[in-house]
C-alpha cells in the first residue's frame, strides 16, 4: 500500500491530475498498481539465455479495462532520442534536462507509439499506449504493463539498421548483476521524482 501511495503522490500533476497513466478516478491511490514483480531493485530469477539480474525500473499495470488505446504519458518534458516500434519489447527513450540535471526515461512493452524521433514531449500529451488485446494474445499476457526506467547516465548508443532505423540507444536493463551496477546506472523512479518535486512542470493556476 505504501508503494502505491508513493507512486500516485509523485506522478500526479496539476488540477487536472495528469499522471503517467490515465485512470477513471485520477487522484485515487488505489488506481495505480505495480505488477507482482514490478518493484525497482527486485532480484529477477534467471531465465533461458538471461542471467539473474536486478530490476532496473518499475512495471506499471494497466489502470482500466481499455484494451484498445490505453495511453501512457512521459514523466517530464524532454526529447525523444530512440524508438523501437515492433514486438513485445517495443520501447522509446526520452532525454531530459531539468535544472541542468540530465537524465533519461525509458518506456518498454508499449504499443501504438505516437511520437517520432527528435519530438519534444510533455506530460500532458500521451506518447504511446499499453498493448491491446490482440498484441497480448500474440506476445503473452505477462506484458500487460509497461516498464519505466530513469537512467543516471546516457543509454548505450546503437548503430541504426534497416529493421529498426530509429533504434539509436538501449538501456542497461540486463546488465545490472549487482546492486553496485544498479545504482551506477539507475535512479529508483520513485525516489528520483521525489527529489525533484517540480519535475512534472505543473501548469499555472490553482493547485489542489
Amino acid at each position: 500500500m505504501l508503494i502505491i501511495f508513493l507512486i500516485i503522490s509523485i506522478l500526479a500533476i496539476s488540477e487536472n491530475n495528469y499522471i503517467i497513466i490515465r485512470s477513471p478516478v485520477r487522484a485515487e491511490i488505489t488506481e495505480i498498481k505495480l505488477s507482482k514483480i514490478g518493484q525497482f531493485g527486485l532480484l529477477r530469477k534467471p531465465r533461458p539465455y538471461i542471467p539473474a539480474h536486478y530490476h532496473t525500473g518499475i512495471d506499471i499495470k494497466r489502470p482500466t479495462q481499455n484494451y484498445i488505446d490505453e495511453p501512457i504519458f512521459p514523466i517530464a518534458k524532454g526529447k525523444v532520442i530512440s524508438i523501437r516500434r515492433d514486438g513485445p519489447y517495443a520501447n522509446l527513450i526520452i532525454e531530459h534536462d531539468h535544472k541542468h540535471i540530465k537524465f533519461w526515461s525509458l518506456y518498454e512493452h508499449i504499443s501504438g507509439i505516437i511520437v517520432n524521433l527528435n519530438d519534444i514531449v510533455s506530460p500532458d500529451q500521451p506518447i504511446a499506449h499499453f498493448m491491446n488485446k490482440i498484441e497480448l494474445d500474440r506476445y503473452g499476457w505477462q506484458f500487460d504493463h509497461f516498464h519505466l526506467e530513469v537512467l543516471k547516465v546516457q543509454p548505450l548508443k546503437l548503430d541504426p539498421n534497416k529493421e529498426h532505423p530509429d533504434l539509436l540507444f538501449k538501456s542497461y536493463s540486463l546488465d545490472c548483476y549487482t546492486e553496485k551496477d544498479l545504482n551506477r546506472y539507475y535512479y529508483n523512479p520513485i525516489e528520483f521524482i521525489q527529489s525533484f518535486p517540480d519535475i512534472l512542470e505543473q501548469p499555472k493556476g490553482k493547485q489542489k
